[in-house]
């Protein structure tokens, strides 16, 4: 597929709204990148990294192999994402810690209409669909209520901890900073991130490598095979994931991990219930902003999905 130099900024952005959305536990950045429409392309080009490129390069040259790659792609939005991590980061940690109730409903809205927006991709709705939709919902709904583990240092868990977190990053609805959370990992993570910790970085991005290896083949098998029960899946996921996005809660449990406070456990409320200024004018007046960007974006994009164009 040939792309311009703008096809590949706009690539750029998603990622960037792909990494915005990864640092704020609660929200996945398979959710952005499904409702920007490069999800499939996402799980189709990580699923096509194997030994065969190898073969490619030495056959036919890099350019080749590059190709086969979807090399472009992928810098194109890493890049994004990469920038966003260390730029956008700090912008939404503030207004998390400074605005929370308004940042949450912007993301409410957004998450929302993402679940029309996936869902209407589903041809023809049955029970089977309906079944899988509701399973998808009931487990997410299940996740994002565990309470946190007892944390372990072990490497081997470390090791699994990066591959099952970056799992739940490319899958709309769940968080992979939230996983880490819930397994007890993210302090020790986060600490060896801030202390340039190299070993336990190192098994921790060899797991998040096996685990988005393995499970974004996992999961193009899924579409290749089974796409309408993966679509609605992956709906279920979304809307399970609402309760712990809702704006408004209240704080049952905390703990300090390092210099930063995580809620541990929270129940939401609601806003007239909420313990301090609700805002609810502009809590609503942003909840449906998000809600409608989805719907303006979809309209920008008219009827030709990037999907049917990567076809091409």
């Amino acid at each position: 597929m040939q792309r311009s130099l703008v096809d590949y900024l706009k690539i750029s952005l998603k990622g960037m709204a792909m990494g915005a959305a990864d640092v704020v536990p609660g929200v996945s950045g398979g959710t952005i990148a499904f409702i920007s429409g490069i999800y499939e392309e996402l799980i189709t080009t990580i699923s096509g990294v194997n030994l065969g490129l190898l073969s490619t390069w030495k056959a036919n040259g890099f350019k080749a192999m590059w190709e086969q790659l979807n090399g472009n792609f992928i810098v194109a939005l890493f890049a994004g994402i990469l920038v966003s991590i260390f730029s956008v980061m700090r912008v939404a940690n503030y207004l998390l810690e400074n605005h929370p109730v308004l940042i949450w409903s912007f993301f409410f809205g957004l998450v929302v209409a993402s679940i029309w927006f996936v869902g209407k991709q589903i041809p023809k709705w049955t029970w089977k669909i309906v079944l899988a939709l509701v399973i998808g919902a009931a487990v997410a709904f299940y996740i994002v209520s565990l309470p946190p583990l007892s944390a372990s240092n072990s490497y081997l868990f470390l090791f699994f901890a990066g591959a099952l977190a970056v799992c739940a990053m490319i899958l709309p609805g769940i968080s992979g900073a939230f996983i880490l959370v819930l397994l007890g990992a993210y302090k020790s993570i986060t600490e060896a991130a801030h202390d340039f910790d190299l070993k336990t970085i190192g098994i921790v991005g060899v797991g998040a490598v096996f685990g988005l290896l393995t499970f974004s083949k996992i999961l193009k098998w899924l579409f290749v095979h089974y796409s309408s029960i993966t679509l609605a899946v992956l709906t279920g996921f979304i809307a399970g994931s609402l309760n712990k996005i809702w704006p408004w809660k209240e704080t049952l449990e905390t703990a300090m991990y390092g210099e930063k406070e995580v809620v541990l456990k929270e129940a939401s409320v609601l806003p007239w219930n909420f313990d301090g200024d609700p805002q609810t004018f502009w809590s609503v007046a942003l909840m449906l902003a998000g809600f409608f960007l989805i719907l303006g974006l979809e309209m920008l994009a008219g009827n030709k999905p990037e999907n049917a164009n990567a076809a091409d």
